[in-house]
């Protein structure tokens, strides 16, 4: 359980509130709920959208096969002990 509780897209104006809504809403999508370290990062929508254009910017690069892509992921969190 995180000791900072998620962010609310209630908490921010009109603009940030619907950035956070679309991207829990494309969390769920992609993992069936939104995870912890998202919520975290939705206090600070301008960070939050630096983390997804960097998310978008490695899904999208072609340099690597996909397969190794995935390898690399699980290797990282497996060595940051991340379960995600």
């Amino acid at each position: 359980m995180a000791r900072i509780k998620g962010a609310e897209a209630k908490q921010h104006g009109f603009i940030a509130g619907l950035f956070l809504r679309t991207v829990y809403a494309l969390s769920k999508r992609k993992l069936g709920r939104v995870v912890a370290p998202l919520q975290v990062t939705g206090h600070h929508p301008r960070i939050l959208w630096g983390y997804a254009q960097m998310e978008q910017s490695q899904m999208g690069s072609h340099n690597l096969q996909a397969a190794l892509k995935d390898l690399v992921s699980l290797r990282v969190a497996t060595l940051i002990g991340c379960p995600f």
